[in-house]
């Protein structure tokens, strides 16, 4: 009995280890591709940012490509979920995503790699644009069968859109503020979108849910709630 407890802690334990270990090679592999994106990243660079040996990062990750999708892959459940249904709930997701981008280094990562996917991601479900969509796709199914969208509002065609818009806002929002501004100009796009896309209570409902940080700029004709 106590032999068996004995290996049963030393294999809990093992697997901690082992655990800790995956976890470090992520770590410092978002951080390597942020810095450098795919192409300058090599796994000597990232072994030696996480302190451990080459042998450890092929146990876990047989390639940099297979840590690069790995990266990619875990995006979506890293940003907190909204409890919040239909069309708020897409908002709130899209604004902690760009909140958390700012000091996650996975998702740091995320962002770098989006624009090298073509030389890491092996079929279009691990694309990430394609993710992102699905994740979006449950909120607006919702808003649409609750009647938050316009009927004319095509939800897959929509999902895509927000993703698109999000990337685009993430890449300016990189170069002119090195993503300092990121959360408030996902706020506008929403406060310029809603009008368009959802009808005139839903709109005007989730606008009123939307806070700008001090300082930040409002599209022209929306007053600051």
């Amino acid at each position: 009995m106590f032999i068996v407890e004995g290996v049963g802690g030393r294999c809990m334990a093992q697997q901690e280890r082992s655990a800790r270990t995956r976890a470090a090679i992520l770590k410092a592999g978002a951080e390597v591709f942020a810095e450098l994106g795919f192409a300058g990243a090599s796994v000597s660079k990232i072994t030696r940012r996480a302190n451990l040996t080459l042998g450890a990062l092929y146990f876990h990750f047989e390639s940099k490509e297979e840590l690069a999708r790995e990266i990619v892959r875990s995006q979506p459940d890293l940003v907190t979920r909204s409890m919040a249904a239909g069309v708020q709930g897409a908002v709130d997701v899209t604004v902690a995503w760009a909140t958390q981008l700012r000091e996650d280094p996975l998702l740091l990562a995320g962002a770098r790699l989006v624009m090298d996917q073509e030389y890491f991601v092996c079929d279009e479900a691990g694309n990430s644009y394609r993710q992102w969509a699905e994740v979006l796709q449950p909120f607006l199914h919702e808003a649409s069968e609750n009647g938050e969208l316009r009927p004319d509002v095509e939800v897959r065609s929509l999902a895509q859109l927000l993703v698109n818009a999000c990337t685009g806002a993430q890449m300016n929002a990189q170069l002119d503020s090195g993503r300092k501004d990121l959360p408030d100009r996902i706020r506008q796009m929403w406060v310029l979108l809603l009008p368009l896309i959802a009808s005139e209570e839903c709109a005007g409902r989730v606008i009123e849910t939307l806070r700008f940080d001090e300082g930040a700029s409002l599209p022209d004709g929306v007053n600051r709630t």
